[in-house]
């Protein structure tokens, strides 16, 4: 049974600590998958891939766009060292769908030179940007 009580959530970014609370649950993409991590959850660590991050609070749900790092999960708690993370008011809508434009005119129009990967990540953190602000 899980703790009623959460467990510690903590991201971290190179130049701030974004976010740090207990939490009863958090969901994110990983390169394995989406997962979602609750009180007691096995010893594992994670490579984050771009996508949304769901911070379940008792009384509310937050979302943030998460773009890359590393999770380490623990059964009290839940550190996740981010590249870059975005709370929805921290982002410029006409920014994002630049980038997503951009990142599918790469890949739609690429050529032996093309960094098929690089451009495909730029798509998706513009994608998750922009969910995040429909959805945030």
């Amino acid at each position: 049974m899980a703790d009623k009580s959460g467990f510690l959530l903590r991201i971290i970014t190179p130049d701030r600590v974004f976010y740090e609370n207990r939490a009863d649950m958090v969901e994110f993409n990983t390169t394995e998958g989406e997962i979602g991590v609750l009180p007691g959850h096995i010893p594992m660590t994670v490579i984050v891939k771009p996508g949304i991050l769901y911070i379940h609070e008792t009384e509310e749900e937050k979302k943030a766009a998460l773009h890359a790092g590393f999770a380490e999960i623990l059964p009290e708690g839940v550190t996740i060292l981010a590249e870059v993370i975005e709370w929805p008011g921290e982002i410029d809508e006409n920014r994002a769908k630049s980038a997503m434009e951009r990142a599918e005119q790469r890949l739609q129009g690429k050529t032996a030179d093309t960094d098929v990967a690089r451009a495909e990540t730029a798509l998706q953190r513009a994608i998750a940007r922009i969910q995040v602000l429909k959805n945030g």
